[in-house]
């Protein structure tokens, strides 16, 4: 019987989903490491030791609480965490307790985006010019090299946050003013690529990818961030054999392979260019965030938080067909204040009947979260990826949260 140790700093429902799932599995012994001591009842049971840590992002306190579970119920043969923050921590703490799995070094090629595309960019793999500086002066000969606008990143970030687009020398100044960057800490800039967006979720074992899934973005993450009235949709679309998906699946597959990537699940975020190429932009060497996964278990009528789990645990995956499409609308509230009324849902729910699948609404007196994932989401499938489309369509032109 396996034991294996799942770490989770913070009890959010997509991480308890990924415990529950790898807790069920079949002659897993599973415990627990988390900062937050509210278990849901039902998970608590299945766990054989949770060990509460003060901080469940330090590798140290990580592998001191690994290390108390092991006294107790034998050595950890699994080490997990869903969470882009932890990658490199978990790296660390398996390396120091020889615990098979991705380690530090390779887990810095995927947090570390200034060294990551380095690494990609001497393996060959198209991605974005960049710079990690830390002066203002650096950044604008950077931007007199690649021409505005650029785009300012965090170099260890996730999920768009703190990433502006700069149009000239006085925005680029003001940035830099607020971020205060140091050798230490220097900040990521790069060229910004005209082109979609898409991201490219991936199963890799055996040194290969053995299934994936396309995922469109209407429009990009960096655009509803600047703009707070747009409504952010991702759409899978049925067809992910389709020709123009080719390139970047070989080119995903060299992207693995130089960062490092071990049996897992990967979500990397690219570009395809006006002129059709194109340029990876980052990789994370985990699940995907903002309901990606339940997307994926809807489009293929199965659970892959609990196909994550034995992927995880047993490095065991059957790729499974892909029946549906599937989509997400995330709802962002409009107005100043907190959030005071959810309008059009009704009308959404009658119109697309069994399509629609899933609806999260934020409640009354909440306050928005300021984010690109929203404040709630309508999940919507159907065989015809044309159908899916039109019903993220209606959704986001008929539903509204307000604020007052």
């Amino acid at each position: 019987m396996p034991n294996v140790v799942f770490v989770a700093p913070f009890l959010m429902e997509a991480t308890l989903r990924f415990v529950e799932a790898t807790a069920d599995l079949p002659g897993v012994r599973l415990a627990l490491v988390s900062q937050d001591s509210r278990i849901p009842p039902h998970i608590a049971s299945k766990l054989a030791k949770h060990e509460v840590v003060p901080d469940a992002l330090d590798a140290q306190r990580i592998a001191d609480g690994v290390r108390r579970i092991s006294k107790e119920i034998g050595p950890a043969g699994r080490l997990l965490g869903a969470l882009e923050e932890l990658q490199v921590p978990l790296g660390e703490v398996r390396d120091l307790l020889g615990i098979r799995g991705l380690g530090a070094d390779a887990a810095r090629n995927f947090r570390d985006k200034s060294r990551m595309k380095d690494v990609l960019s001497a393996a060959g793999v198209p991605c974005a010019r960049h710079r990690p500086v830390s002066r203002v002066e650096d950044a604008l000969a950077f931007a007199d090299e690649v021409g505005f606008p650029v785009i300012v990143k965090p170099t260890a970030g996730s999920g768009s946050r703190n990433t502006f687009r700069v149009e000239d020398d006085a925005r680029l100044r003001e940035v830099f003013s607020w971020e205060k960057p140091s050798e230490r800490r220097p900040t990521m800039l790069e060229e910004f690529i005209v082109g979609d967006e898409f991201s490219f979720d991936s199963v890799f074992l055996d040194g290969r990818i053995v299934w994936s899934s396309i995922n469109h973005y209407d429009p990009s993450p960096l655009e509803v961030l600047e703009k707070p009235w747009i409504q952010w949709c991702v759409l899978l679309p049925r067809e992910v054999d389709r020709p123009e998906y080719g390139n970047i699946r070989d080119v995903a597959q060299r992207a693995l392979m130089a960062l490092g990537m071990q049996p897992g699940l990967s979500h990397m975020e690219w570009f395809r260019r006006r002129d059709g190429s194109i340029a990876i932009s980052e990789v994370g060497a985990r699940p995907p965030g903002a309901q990606f996964t339940t997307l994926i278990s809807y489009a293929h009528d199965t659970d892959f938080y609990r196909a994550w789990a034995r992927l995880m645990v047993y490095d065991d995956f059957t790729p499974p067909p892909r029946p549906y499409a599937a989509g997400a609308a995330f709802l962002r509230a409009q107005g100043k204040g907190r959030i005071q009324a959810i309008h059009g849902l009704e009308e959404v729910r009658q119109a697309l009947g069994g399509v629609m699948m899933e609806a999260k609404v934020p409640r009354r007196g909440e306050a928005p979260t300021g984010t690109y994932d929203g404040d709630g989401h309508v999940i919507v499938r159907h065989p015809d990826t044309e159908l899916v489309k039109k019903a993220l369509s209606m959704i986001v032109s008929t539903i509204r949260v307000e604020l007052g």
